[in-house]
C-alpha cells in the first residue's frame, strides 16, 4: 500500500471491515448497521431517535430503514418521549439486548485481534493520525483553506 493515496487507504481498510463485521452479522441475520445501532442505543433507559443519526452519522432515510428493520425483527420498541411530545424514545428488547452484547462481543474481537499485532504505540500513531483526519475535515481546513501550511510540527 506504499504508493496508495491516503484515503484509498482509509476507503479500503474501511470497505474490508465493513465486509468483515457484516459477514459476522450475517451469521445472527443482521447487518452492520442494525449492530452499529444496537451498540449506540441505552441499554436501559432508551434513547431518542434524534439522537441516534448523530451518533451514527447516518443520514434520517438509513436510519430509519434500519430502525424500521429493527422493529420488524423485534430488537427495538418506539415509545412516545414522556419529555418531548414530538420525539420518540428507542428502548432495546430483551432479544435487542442479547444482540447488542454479541455486537459488543464482536467489536471487543475485533480490537483485541488487531491490538495482538499492532503495537501500542503504532495504535497510538494511528489514532492521533486519525483525529488529526477529521479535525482538518471538521474545520474545513481541507479545500477551503486561504492559504496552503504544511507546518507539521504542532501534530
Amino acid at each position: 500500500m506504499k504508493d496508495k493515496t491516503i484515503d484509498y487507504i482509509l476507503r479500503a481498510t474501511w470497505q474490508a471491515v465493513s465486509r468483515m463485521y457484516n459477514e459476522e452479522a450475517a451469521k445472527y441475520s443482521a447487518t452492520m448497521a442494525t449492530g452499529f445501532a444496537l451498540l449506540s442505543m441505552d441499554k436501559e433507559k432508551g434513547t431518542p431517535s434524534t439522537a441516534l443519526g448523530p451518533k451514527m452519522g447516518m443520514e434520517a432515510t438509513s436510519l430509519t430503514r434500519t430502525l424500521k428493520s429493527m422493529e420488524d425483527k423485534g430488537l427495538i420498541i418506539r415509545e412516545k418521549n414522556p419529555f418531548d411530545g414530538r420525539g420518540v424514545l428507542i428502548f432495546l428488547t430483551e432479544m435487542g439486548k442479547e444482540k447488542r452484547e454479541l455486537s459488543k462481543n464482536t467489536v471487543l474481537k475485533f480490537n483485541e485481534t488487531i491490538k495482538q499485532h499492532v503495537s501500542e504505540e503504532k495504535l497510538q500513531h494511528f489514532m492521533e493520525v486519525a483525529e488529526i483526519i477529521n479535525e482538518l475535515i471538521q474545520e474545513k481546513n481541507i479545500f477551503n483553506q486561504t492559504e496552503n501550511t504544511t507546518d507539521e510540527s504542532n501534530h
